[in-house]
């Protein structure tokens, strides 16, 4: 695989309002390089201003969801490698990102992949896949927010344990923790991931935008700050089209047809 020549971050539509966005370094087993970030960054500011998107799955392939990032560059470059402010501003895209976001995890997703899956929204494991943050065994430590992110998902004490042994748990620990919402025969994750999407897709894509913001707040703000952002967000969605629409379906007893207005 040429990193020059193929795009890394292959992009499909399953579905007119669903994104599909596949890590594509098979050989690296879908390593993190600067390049690779940049694509999917690149493709996730264009699914931000598509109206016609409403959710986006995110996947690897069998074998990995992502080994981590790209060793050979860090050992390259040094800590500069992961200091670059285009790598840097490709992690803030991908963090920001508005929509939904589902990771369907395969295989290995270590370090830096593990560190971008905790980005989705909703996080579905294979049954043999293996999550690990393993930087800690060739010396360093993890620095795309695992400290701060695994942390707050799953715990001080199973969050330490991981960073401090680099040792992978499994699915279904996985699972138990909180990390991931549901395990399944790695044959079903995908299928079951663009299920998930296929729902979401047919919700209201305003109420779904601000539902992500204020759930996104319960870890960074006090209770107090986060219910005056949900607040802030039920009052922004009785002011939309959406609203009226499924307010007046329900009453009809009809399927609403949500327009994103």
């Amino acid at each position: 695989m040429n990193d020059v020549s193929q795009p890394l971050v292959l992009v499909e539509r399953p579905d007119p309002a669903i994104l599909m966005l596949r890590l594509n370094r098979p050989k690296q087993r879908n390593a993190l390089s600067a390049a690779l970030l940049r694509q999917l960054a690149d493709a996730l500011g264009v699914a931000c201003s598509d109206a016609s998107v409403r959710c986006v799955v995110l996947n690897g392939d069998e074998r990995a969801f992502s080994a981590g990032a790209d060793i050979k560059e860090m050992r390259q470059h040094g800590f500069e490698a992961l200091s670059d402010p285009g790598r840097q501003h490709a992690w803030d895209v991908i963090a920001t990102f508005p929509k939904p976001l589902i990771a369907a995890v395969r295989g290995v997703c270590l370090g830096g992949g593990l560190e971008l899956a905790l980005l989705a929204d909703i996080l579905l494991v294979a049954e043999d896949s293996v999550l690990a943050q393993p930087e800690i065994t060739i010396g360093i430590m993890p620095g795309d927010g695992a400290t701060q992110r695994l942390t707050r998902i799953i715990g001080k004490p199973l969050a330490m344990q991981m960073v401090l042994t680099g040792e992978p748990i499994s699915a279904e620990r996985a699972v138990a923790a909180g990390l991931a919402s549901e395990m399944l025969p790695s044959s079903k994750v995908l299928e079951r991931a663009l299920a998930i999407a296929r729902v979401i897709s047919n919700r209201a894509p305003i109420a779904a935008q601000l539902a992500k913001e204020s759930i996104q707040a319960a870890y960074e703000t006090p209770l107090s700050a986060g219910l005056a952002i949900e607040r802030r967000a039920i009052r922004y969605a009785f002011t939309t089209d959406d609203q009226k629409e499924g307010m007046a379906a329900f009453v009809e007893k009809r399927q609403p047809v949500f327009s994103g207005r």
